[in-house]
């Protein structure tokens, strides 16, 4: 039950929604002060002589504009009892001369599915994978190749475009046994087919260190004063010129600041959590630790605090 005015009590009065009639009724007076609304949650219908094995009571799912038919296609089970071992080989038989076109590309769309759940990415960036994967199938050039590197690699420029930017070792965390190298080729094959065959423009946005701190923070467990600092440290540091690649700033801004916290981290730590080699660690520290004074903020660390930091 629910308040709701009701203009007959002149009060806020307990609701009640028939859903057989679609009606908000007053459970005081009586009055209908809703009629005929709509129910937008799922459709639910009982089948019985489903197995138990399955959900004998969901219909359906959403549509897909990427599939031929939306993704609305029918699915007739195994018959049970008298006749089934005739019955059910003459469906195979009929089932196997109808085949799904789609079945390919509903079987890359789990696998993506699937990785990006694992990651934790939100369904605009399965979304767009799922519509690069779409546009490169069209074209009829990923035969013989990795598919799972090409699925990897489709999240990873998704990831890109979404401005939500992930590793290349994070996407091959989750990629079915694709190597990091075999991704990078996927992702350049993909962005050179993409580009020159259909005449599409790939912008995948440029990649910050702060894209990737505040994960990388919390893998470690910091606190979030030593989090700020990081942050603060890492948009300074975008004014120097320090070519290095935003992911090895991050990791060698976080070692900084775990330094001068009462909870030190490890290099090793930080080189499983960021992903980064400890030795590409320890030589963007060292192009960063001239600068220090200049991107650790004073309310994090003194000018004599910072003369605890590791010499590189």
């Amino acid at each position: 039950m629910a308040d709701a005015f009701c203009p007959d009590c002149k009060r806020s009065t307990e609701v009640v929604f028939d859903h057989s009639a679609g009606d908000t009724v007053c459970s005081e007076c009586g009055l209908v002060l809703e009629a005929h609304s709509i129910d937008v949650t799922s459709e639910w219908r009982t089948f019985a002589n489903e197995s138990a094995d399955n959900d004998p009571v969901r219909v359906g799912g959403p549509t897909n504009p990427l599939l031929t038919d939306g993704g609305l296609s029918t699915v007739i089970s195994k018959p049970n009892g008298a006749q089934a071992e005739f019955l059910s080989s003459s469906l195979g038989r009929w089932q196997s001369r109808g085949a799904n076109p789609d079945r390919n590309l509903i079987l890359a769309f789990k696998t993506i599915a699937t990785m990006a759940d694992r990651l934790g990415l939100v369904a605009t960036i399965k979304d767009r994978a799922n519509e690069i994967y779409k546009k490169i199938e069209d074209l009829k050039s990923i035969r013989g190749r990795n598919q799972d590197a090409i699925l990897a690699a489709c999240l990873y420029i998704a990831c890109r475009q979404e401005d939500r930017p992930r590793t290349v070792k994070e996407i091959c965390s989750v990629a079915n046994g694709a190597a990091k190298k075999e991704i990078g080729r996927a992702k350049e094959f993909i962005v050179k087919q993409l580009e020159v065959e259909m005449g599409q423009s790939m912008e995948m946005g440029t990649i910050h260190a702060g894209d990737f701190l505040r994960r990388f923070c919390s893998h470690l467990g910091m606190t979030n004063q030593a989090v700020k600092a990081a942050q603060e440290a890492v948009q300074k540091s975008e004014e120097l010129d320090i070519r290095r690649s935003p992911i090895s700033i991050a990791a060698a801004i976080i070692y900084m600041i775990t330094q001068l916290s009462d909870d030190k981290k490890p290099l090793k730590d930080i080189s499983l959590a960021t992903g980064v080699a400890e030795g590409t660690i320890r030589n963007s520290y060292k192009d960063l630790y001239p600068y220090s004074s200049r991107i650790i903020p004073t309310s994090f660390a003194k000018e004599e605090d910072l003369k605890n930091l590791c010499s590189p």
